[in-house]
């Protein structure tokens, strides 16, 4: 008989962080995108019974997400609903720091992100883009690139306006 040893009570790729679950009108199509845009990296999928994508997760950088689609029986059960079927708003924004965030930036835009703000050095020390993904949701891509004290972000607000 094997010994079995208790589960670990949070799995490390979800241990630091809350993991974003976003829903889409077309999660195979996202998860393409996403892949191409982001460097995306599927993990794994779990399809529905009649068709579609009932759970999927991707990570990105080292970030993971969990993704459906809207559509499928299960979501509507629990009013789960894509940006487009609320008027193409969201309230969720993700931030995702990534090495290299003008090369994201690029490679998002030649897959179809729209840039909502082209990259730029932020008074709080990050290299910034803000994008749109096909299926309406926001991304804030970030790379690092100073550290800054308290007061100095308070300064540099206040400098801003």
């Amino acid at each position: 008989m094997t010994e079995r040893t208790a589960p670990i009570e949070i799995p490390d790729r979800y241990r630091y962080a809350v993991i974003p679950h976003i829903m889409v009108d077309d999660a195979a199509a996202a998860i393409d995108f996403y892949q191409r845009a982001f460097g995306a990296r599927e993990d794994f999928r779990v399809d529905a019974p009649g068709g579609g994508i009932l759970h999927a997760e991707i990570t990105i950088g080292r970030s993971a997400l969990m993704l459906g689609d809207a559509g499928v029986d299960e979501a509507e059960a629990a009013s789960f609903a894509a940006p487009a079927s609320l008027g193409g708003g969201t309230s969720v924004t993700l931030h995702v720091f990534v090495p290299d965030v003008d090369a994201l930036a690029a490679r998002a835009e030649a897959a179809g992100a729209e840039i909502v703000q082209p990259p730029k050095d932020m008074f709080h020390g990050d290299r910034t883009v803000i994008l749109k993904d096909p299926a309406g949701h926001l991304w804030v891509f970030l790379t690092h690139v100073e550290d800054v004290t308290r007061e100095e972000l308070l300064r540099r607000m206040a400098a801003a306006g």
